[in-house]
């Protein structure tokens, strides 16, 4: 049997992860290290807590024994936990570089002394910076150019883990991915936040003239690519992966509201943020020839099955705007 360690298996995309490889991988133990800070929510997990290959470890990854506790014995980690919402980012950049900066930094270290065998860092397309309408997508061998304080934790970390490669040989790879969407996302982001606020008719901020053009990605076929990588990868590589659906992030605003039925009138557009991107595109050849990795689910059939999630699932999303959902790890895991 072998032991994973994920990091921030809690998040939106590291329990949808969890999920995933536990479907897919049976001979495989997963261990999920998280901090449980406002993104994480154990209820997104609540199906698999019982799981006899499944383990959780409350804990923060910048604290080097409980990182070498939990990945004792581990043969592979893959690294998700980050503070990601860059708007946040805008407001206190010190959250962002302490933990996606420094605790990658301690996780790469315990794996080089523990001699993890594979270390799987899940980084962004917004790295690379910013497109042009007419620039050709983003590849992995750009100079990387982020714009806000947490694309440019992000890119600390990236380059923390090249270092990792280069100067000890630790087999890291690097995968970077477009904006994700699917069942469990915390209402901050994007596409919740429309749901939640249209359901509720209540308005729907939308940055500057919302033309920011985004590459979106469904969640499972983010979590193929990191298992893809994981297994196949190249050590010190980097590898794109993106959904190729780019648009608009109006014209997103939209979509969802007709799939709701709700007006355009809902729709509010409000001051740009700062450093704004304009556009994110990927190229993702290298994935598919060396990864043998293709997204399989198309925008507009997987939108809509994500649309249905979350009106059927309206007590979860619920749970997170109230910050009920906060207190399912003292219900529990604190009795044990």
């Amino acid at each position: 049997m072998k032991r994973i360690l994920i990091t921030g298996g809690a998040g939106f995309i590291g329990s949808n992860l969890i999920r995933f490889l536990l479907g897919e991988r049976p001979d495989w133990e997963l261990v999920n290290l998280d901090a449980l800070t406002y993104a994480g929510n154990l209820q997104s997990l609540a199906d698999v807590e019982a799981h006899p290959r499944y383990r959780f470890v409350k804990g923060d990854i910048c604290d080097s024994e409980v990182v070498r506790a939990a990945m004792e014995g581990c043969s592979g980690v893959f690294h998700l936990a980050a503070e990601s919402h860059v708007d946040r980012s805008i407001l206190d950049a010190a959250p962002f570089l302490r933990t996606n900066v420094l605790g990658t930094q301690v996780l790469l270290e315990m794996a080089r002394q523990i001699g993890v065998g594979r270390f799987l860092l899940v980084s962004t397309d917004e790295v690379y910076g910013s497109l042009s309408p007419d620039d050709p997508p983003f590849h992995e061998d750009l100079p990387l150019a982020p714009n806000s304080p947490y694309s440019a934790s992000k890119a600390g970390a990236d380059l923390l883990a090249k270092a990792y490669f280069a100067t000890y040989g630790l087999p890291v790879v690097i995968t970077r991915c477009s904006n994700n969407y699917g069942p469990y996302q915390f209402p901050e982001k994007l596409i919740p936040l429309i749901i939640r606020n249209a359901l509720s008719d209540r308005i729907i901020p939308v940055y500057g003239d919302g033309m920011q053009v985004r590459d979106w990605i469904y969640v499972e076929d983010h979590c193929r690519g990191l298992l893809n990588a994981f297994e196949r990868g190249k050590p010190g590589e980097v590898y794109n992966l993106g959904g190729h659906a780019e648009m608009p992030n109006i014209a997103i605003v939209r979509q969802a509201l007709a799939a709701l039925g709700k007006p355009e009138s809902l729709i509010r557009h409000v001051t740009d943020r700062p450093g704004h991107d304009r556009r994110y595109a990927m190229a993702t050849d290298r994935a598919e020839k060396e990864l043998g990795w293709r997204p399989g689910h198309r925008f507009e059939e997987a939108l809509p099955a994500t649309i249905r999630w979350y009106v059927e699932n309206a007590d979860w999303i619920e749970s997170v705007a109230s910050g009920a959902y906060q207190e399912y790890y003292h219900r529990q895991y604190g009795k044990r």
